[in-house]
Order: structure tokens, then sequence, then C-alpha cells
């Protein structure tokens, strides 16, 4: 049966995109190694993004490109902004309400891409959409949140499935909650309020039983 529901799901996608302005952007300056955490439309036609790169090489930065975060000698990883005209990629996953989780190279100049989408429908878009206008893409994963088990509110598991996904309870931390309630478009004190009681209920659920 063809899924209908209204629940988010976990993508990741290998895509060759020649079109992607960060690669290029990167290209020139000898960078070939680099991970997108984060998209931003700021303006029509333009799309920011977050990418990662080897600290040793920000130097190698074009000036016109805003360095987010020093690399220092503890951090092997360096945070910097990156402005563009977008691609066909980032403009379809943006426009269906969904957003990046993280962007990397891979081997033979492709692009693995992980993304949440608030429906299966949105996921499909996206598929036919980039097929559409000529891309060749593997579907790798696709992870639909379910509900396991009574312990928590829908709300609460639904909360830290995302949370999880999105790289919130990795060391370092992919984002930070603030990050995160933006992205999922709600209040920081909400969302902090619902992973605290979601958290107390797991660990009440471990320590009781």
């Amino acid at each position: 049966m063809k899924p209908t529901e209204n629940e988010p799901y976990h993508i990741t996608i290998e895509i060759v995109n020649k079109q992607c302005q960060v690669s290029k952007t990167l290209e020139k300056s000898g960078i070939k190694q680099f991970k997108i955490i984060d998209l931003r439309g700021v303006a029509i036609g333009k799309i920011r993004h977050l990418v990662k790169i080897p600290s040793e090489q920000v130097d190698r930065i074009p000036q016109n490109v805003e360095v987010k975060q020093n690399g220092d000698k503890i951090k092997r990883e360096t945070s910097v902004w990156i402005d563009s005209n977008g691609c066909d990629v980032c403009t379809t996953i943006l426009s269906n309400s969904s957003f990046l989780i993280s962007g990397r190279t891979v081997e033979d100049g492709g692009l693995l891409y992980t993304f949440i989408t608030p429906s299966f429908e949105a996921f499909q878009t996206i598929v036919s959409s980039l097929e559409g206008r000529g891309f060749k893409l593997k579907i790798l994963e696709v992870g639909k949140f379910q509900r396991r088990r009574e312990i928590l509110t829908e709300k609460q598991e639904r909360a830290l499935w995302l949370a999880f996904k999105m790289g919130f309870f990795k060391y370092p931390r992919n984002l930070t909650m603030q990050e995160l309630s933006l992205r999922l478009g709600v209040s920081l004190s909400t969302l902090s309020e619902t992973i605290r009681r979601g958290l107390r209920r797991l660990l009440e659920d471990h320590f009781e039983t």
C-alpha cells in the first residue's frame, strides 16, 4: 500500500550534482572534501550553505567567503558560509518544506544528501522533480518515524526521533538546541521542555522496571 500519512521521513540519496556551486567554489581553491551541514534560503534565488572543511585548508578560502568559525589545533574542521544562486537539488529540497541534515562528497564526483521530509508525498515529489530535471540518483535510505512504545507521548517521541536523526545527540553535536528549534519551527523553550520530559520518561522506564 502506498504510504500517505503525514509523518516525517529520514532520507539519504546519492546524486551526481554538476550544478553544485559550493563544489565549484571550493574546487577552484583546491578543496575537494567538504560537508554541507545547513541550507537556508536568504533571498529569492539565493541559498546560503554552511560548509565544514578541514581547518588546515581555511587559508585557501576566497576572501569573499564568510568564515563563521576559525579553526585551531584542536578543531579539525572549520565552518564557512557560502552564498550562491543555489542549484536544483538545494532548491528542490527547500521548496518541499524539507530540511537538510548533511551533504558530503563521495567518490566519482557524487554528493550524498541526507534530509528530513514532512511526509512521504514530499519525498516522492523531491525524487520525481530531480529525476525530471535529468539528475541520476540512488535512494540509499528511506526511514519513517514510527511510534515504538507507549512510554512517550507522540509529540515527545517525534521530537526525540528528529533530534536523534539530525545529530543532536552526537559528540560533538551537529547542531544546538536553538538551531534544532529553528529547523523544526517551534520555540526553544517548548522544544527543550518536550525533549527533557521525554528523556525523563525513558530514564524512569529504564531504571524503575
